[in-house]
């Protein structure tokens, strides 16, 4: 649905010329780098409509640009009305909002931003254009229907869940600060904030997991910022005398205090209002946070709730999928946000459940196309027999985070669509399956998803695996597995969770996408060249992929040995979740018929 942003842009235009600023920078994070925001911060959806969680806005006296990446063109097209011009990265002759404002715009005019949303590291980059820094403007025009930051009761979530206790964690803190020779870490990634200290929020939307926060933690002192509103008396007690718990809007005035101490780590997506209230960026060291290294990696404890929230989380999906395909049989009419909410119905009676991971992606046809695509309650498209259907949804659960991408055909599907199916299915194998030696990045495997795609002339353009928090952000870094080698350069160490997810989008007819989630373990192999160990993928979700989509010509024996022998696994232990529902139990015994 696109919105008319006229008023809007003019009304931001005309505070630029009071400031005297030529451009004006509206980024899609906010001053915690999440990837989903509070209503408060959707300050980039608010100025020019479109509201994907990847893009940046750039406003001039006479241009309006929004730069984002192939996963929301289509997205974009729809949304962004005639003011402005979507800039699609990645392709040719596309500058980056980056070299837009350092190459193209004139070296006199005066680009404006909140500090609080350009990271320390970007701001650095700019060295010889003339920035300015100061309130937000959007804010401004905003006003007072600027939705208030949510301050919701936090859950402090028992060590049987993290498998770790905080004092503990931080201690692996103090040690990594021991070993660089820092004398505190500044944590602003509400995600850390979260695991670093085991307790979970609800402050954002589709996330609830997450809460607003920051900390510092020194050699003998660690410091937590919430509204006082959210440090109960069960937070106080779970914190214990360990941590020291302040005003979350004193934040900024106890760095300033802090910043005779050095030197001050602070994360690379730390604002550059945090590297000024240190003292400026000579006064910190930059580099990435060592709690997202050390909450990458999991313990048994959660590797074990990812076991078995996911085996959960295939019943709520065997139970969604056969009631879709028996009410769209029976000719019921059921729009894609219907279905989504009979998912999340299905899903909020599992135990654990505390929410959605995201926005549940559910599109038919031409839908599906539109890689991030949500569909609106007010105004989407009835699920077709006759089109193909994708689904990519996921769940929030005490033991663990859960992200399942399906593509089914209710009907006949085309050879079109079987084939292209398949190859996805080919690459999503390849990668499950892959063996490598540690050092690995995902930049380098993430090829092998494609390879299959590539015979035919086929890609798509997005990452083919992303980091999965436990209880947390559905997305997390550093893990990766993807070909922007700036994210996919950390190297895949055991007990990080990923998923593995490649697609093809044939735009404007149909979108096939095949996710699993999968967690790094060591393999075992009849050699060990040069000492490095190997590792493997062992893989979580527990969901049949769709076999009426498969081209079993297409497959080596090898490729249907691993179909067969994974629908096998999810009969095994999903099956026995169904109880009594017996459509259920024969939609799933059925779709996990060997090929």
């Amino acid at each position: 649905m696109t919105v008319d942003t006229s008023a809007r842009l003019a009304a931001l235009r005309a505070l630029m010329r009071e400031r005297g600023i030529n451009a004006y920078i509206v980024p899609s994070e906010d001053q915690h780098a999440s990837e989903y925001l509070a209503e408060c911060d959707e300050r980039r959806a608010f100025i020019s409509g479109f509201s994907g969680s990847a893009g940046t806005a750039v406003v001039t006296t006479d241009s309006a640009y929004l730069f984002t990446d192939g996963r929301y063109f289509l997205q974009a097209e729809q949304q962004l009305d005639s003011n402005w011009t979507l800039m699609k990265q990645g392709l040719p002759d596309v500058p980056t909002w980056q070299e837009l404002i350092s190459k193209q715009l004139p070296k006199t005019d005066i680009v404006g931003i909140d500090p609080e949303l350009i990271s320390q590291t970007d701001a650095q980059s700019f060295t010889t254009t003339p920035f300015t820094y100061g309130s937000n403007l959007v804010d401004a025009v905003w006003g007072s229907a600027r939705p208030s930051r949510p301050t919701r009761p936090l859950l402090v979530l028992d060590t049987r869940y993290a498998g770790e206790p905080h004092p503990a964690k931080l201690a692996r803190v103090r040690a990594e600060l021991e070993r660089i020779d820092a004398a505190a870490l500044v944590v602003t990634m509400l995600d850390e904030a979260a695991w670093l200290f085991n307790l979970r929020g609800a402050d954002i939307a589709y996330n609830p997991a997450v809460f607003f926060a920051y900390a510092v933690v020194t050699p003998d002192r660690a410091v937590l910022f919430l509204d006082p509103t959210q440090a109960t008396p069960d937070v106080s007690t779970h914190l214990g005398p360990e941590v020291d718990v302040r005003p979350y809007a004193g934040f900024y005035g106890y760095l300033t205090g802090l910043a005779a101490e050095l030197p001050i780590l602070i994360g690379d997506h730390a604002s550059l209002a945090v590297a000024r209230a240190l003292g400026g960026p000579d006064r910190v060291a930059v580099a990435r946070s060592p709690v997202a290294d050390l909450k990458s990696i999991k313990n048994p404890t959660e590797i074990a709730g990812f076991r078995a929230s996911h085996t959960r989380d295939g019943a709520a999906l065997a139970r969604f999928f056969s009631w879709l395909e028996d009410a769209l049989s029976n000719g019921e009419v059921v729009t894609e946000s219907g279905a989504a909410d009979r998912l999340e119905a299905f899903r909020s009676e599992l135990e654990g459940f505390r929410g959605l991971s995201f926005t549940t992606i559910s599109a038919t046809g031409p839908n599906g196309a539109i890689v991030h695509y949500a569909p609106d309650p007010e105004d989407c498209a009835v699920v077709s027999r006759d089109a193909v259907y994708l689904c990519d949804s996921g769940g929030q659960f005490l033991d663990g985070t859960t992200d399942v991408t399906r593509t089914w055909h209710f009907g006949t599907p085309t050879d079109e669509e079987r084939r292209a199916f398949t190859r996805v299915l080919q690459g999503h194998i390849a990668i499950d399956t892959a063996v490598f030696p540690n050092g690995t990045t995902g930049y380098i495997i993430d090829t092998w998803a494609r390879r299959a795609l590539w015979k035919d002339g086929l890609d798509y353009r997005h990452g083919t695996g992303h980091g999965v928090g436990h209880f947390l952000n559905v997305h997390e870094g550093p893990q990766g597995i993807g070909t922007r080698i700036a994210a996919n350069a950390t190297p895949l160490k055991a007990g990080m969770t990923l998923s593995n997810e490649p697609g093809y989008y044939a735009d404007g007819r149909f979108g096939i996408r095949i996710e699993n989630v999968v967690v790094v373990r060591e393999a075992e192999t009849p050699n060990n060249f040069g000492g490095k160990g190997f590792l493997r993928f062992e893989r979580l979700t527990m969901c049949p992929i769709h076999r009426k989509l498969v081209d079993a010509n297409l497959l080596a024996p090898d490729e249907r040995a691993w179909l067969d022998a994974y629908h096998a696994e999810v009969l095994e232990k999903v099956g026995p979740l169904l109880g009594n529902d017996a459509r259920a139990r024969a939609w799933l015994e059925r779709e996990c018929a060997p090929l």
